[in-house]
């Protein structure tokens, strides 16, 4: 037992028994310089680390003493191009009252000096901007980046999009330092414990529901790598390669208009379905009539965008079809009027049938699929019997 006997007047006291000694916690944050950041991020995935970290400046205004946010400039949109749509972090960054600079290229920009002194620590979310080793080698702690995969997995300007369309049910988030060569080649100082992170419906997933579970998670790992100081030299690699499916690598390159248009060939069900799930309207060519009032008709091809589309049973008699994958044909006899119960069917390659409710053809509004369809006289001049049903199909496949 332990017991405490009074020393004198002021109440001092002694232990009886063995000296209780004072237990030091072991910290393994790093000392550094309090923090002059500048923050380079455009979207909603780096207004979520913004906002993070504005939040523990505010309450750490030791560790973090200033914070100047860089964007590009907005854009000309709309008729006319003279709508300017701006970059949404510069209204984020406004409503915190942070100094925004606006930058369309690194070439002859330098850092701003704050009041502290000079731009210490570099962080870059979702820029898109390449920091030159000019700018990272004249801050102390050069510079840190933010990325929503499991790094080296997914290396590229869209890893949301690259993670969906491969079909992954798993990803992350990869704390690195900025390289100064290449994108998405830093040393990673924090990722996600393994496995990593669960997508939630990952067959119906979209970007912007993967990007509002990955934004916040994002956004405390940068926090907590800026308290434990995971930036400040000796770096400790903190990386790991997953293993789900052993999958080869993948590189999260930028969207192109490309990636929207089918190939019917050799997209199944599944390809058409979750790029259109994932990167919006997909799109091919048909061949239209160009001078439809002449005896001697003369084609183009012209554009042809899906804007809605659905996976269905095959109308009854259609199987012949399915040998042309990319052949629309309505379950119509010749000429093709829009009367209840018609409507415009494809097969794609796996023999499975879209119905196409919805489509754009270039130079024309957007319109109920067969109805567009017979505007722009894609359909051929015949019609046949199968199965006991009729059936009328387009010129000629979309390409």
């Amino acid at each position: 037992m332990l017991v405490i006997r009074g020393t004198g007047a002021f109440g001092l006291c002694k232990y009886s028994s063995a000296v209780r000694r004072p237990a030091f916690r072991l910290y393994s944050t790093k000392v550094h310089d309090p923090l002059r950041i500048l923050f380079c991020g455009s979207d909603e995935f780096s207004i979520a680390s913004l906002k993070a970290l504005h939040a523990y400046h505010l309450k750490q205004p030791d560790r973090i003493a200033s914070i100047d946010v860089v964007c590009r400039p907005g854009k000309k949109v709309g008729r006319g191009m003279k709508k300017i749509r701006e970059v949404p972090i510069k209204d984020t960054a406004s409503a915190l009252s942070l100094p925004i600079h606006e930058i369309d290229t690194f070439t002859k920009w330098t850092p701003p000096v704050t009041p502290n002194g000079p731009i210490n620590l570099i962080i870059a979310v979702s820029f898109g901007l390449f920091v030159p080793p000019r700018i990272l080698n004249a801050a102390q702690y050069g510079g840190l980046n933010v990325h929503p995969s499991l790094l080296p997995d997914f290396r590229g300007p869209a890893p949301l999009h690259h993670t969906l369309l491969a079909g992954r049910t798993l990803t992350g988030i990869t704390l690195q330092t900025l390289h100064h060569k290449n994108f998405d080649h830093g040393v990673i100082i924090s990722q996600t414990p393994k496995p990593g992170l669960e997508i939630p419906n990952p067959n119906t997933c979209t970007v912007p529901e993967l990007q509002n579970l990955v934004a916040p998670k994002g956004a405390q790992m940068l926090v907590d790598g800026i308290k434990d100081g995971l930036f400040v030299p000796p770096l400790k690699a903190a990386g790991w390669v997953p293993t789900e499916g052993n999958e080869t690598l993948i590189h999260a390159g930028k969207i192109q208009q490309e990636d929207r248009h089918i190939d019917w060939a050799t997209w199944t069900m599944q390809d058409i379905t979750r790029r259109s799930r994932v990167i919006g309207p997909l799109w091919s060519r048909a061949l239209v009539p160009t001078n439809p009032g002449d005896t001697n008709l003369s084609f183009s091809q012209k554009r042809v965008i899906l804007t809605q589309v659905e996976e269905v049973e095959p109308p009854k008699g259609c199987d012949s079809f399915a040998l042309v994958p990319g052949l629309p044909f309505a379950n119509a006899s010749h000429p093709v009027g829009p009367k209840k119960g018609r409507a415009l069917y494809v097969f794609t390659h796996d023999g499975k049938v879209l119905r196409i409710d919805q489509m754009k053809v270039e130079g024309e509004a957007v319109a109920e699929g067969l109805r567009a369809a017979i505007k722009a006289r894609m359909f051929g001049d015949r019609s046949f019997m199968s199965g006991g049903a009729e059936f009328t199909p387009f010129r000629n496949p979309l390409v």
